[in-house]
C-alpha cells in the first residue's frame, strides 16, 4: 500500500485545489520538480515552505491514485 504524506494542513489542501484534477503522471511529475527546486537550495525560506505544502499536496494525490490501482488490482485486500 502507498504511504500516505503525513501532516498536511487543510488550508494547505484548499489552496491547492487544482492538484484534485490532475492524473497520477503528472502530479508525479510535478512533485518531481518540486523535490528538484527543493534539493537545489536555490528557493527562499518562503517559497521552500510553498513548494513543501504543494508537495505534500501532490504526494497525498499520488498516493491515492496508487490506493485505488491496488484495490483494482486486488480487491480482496
Amino acid at each position: 500500500m502507498a504511504k500516505k504524506a503525513q501532516g498536511v494542513e487543510p488550508e494547505a489542501a484548499a489552496d491547492h485545489a487544482d492538484v484534485a484534477g490532475l492524473g497520477y503522471e503528472q502530479a508525479r511529475d510535478e512533485l518531481v520538480d518540486i523535490v528538484a527546486r527543493l534539493e537545489n537550495g536555490q528557493a527562499g525560506l518562503e517559497e521552500s515552505m510553498r513548494l513543501w505544502e504543494r508537495g505534500e499536496v501532490l504526494a497525498a494525490h499520488c498516493g491515492q491514485w496508487l490506493d485505488a490501482a491496488e484495490a483494482r488490482v486486488n480487491p480482496q485486500a
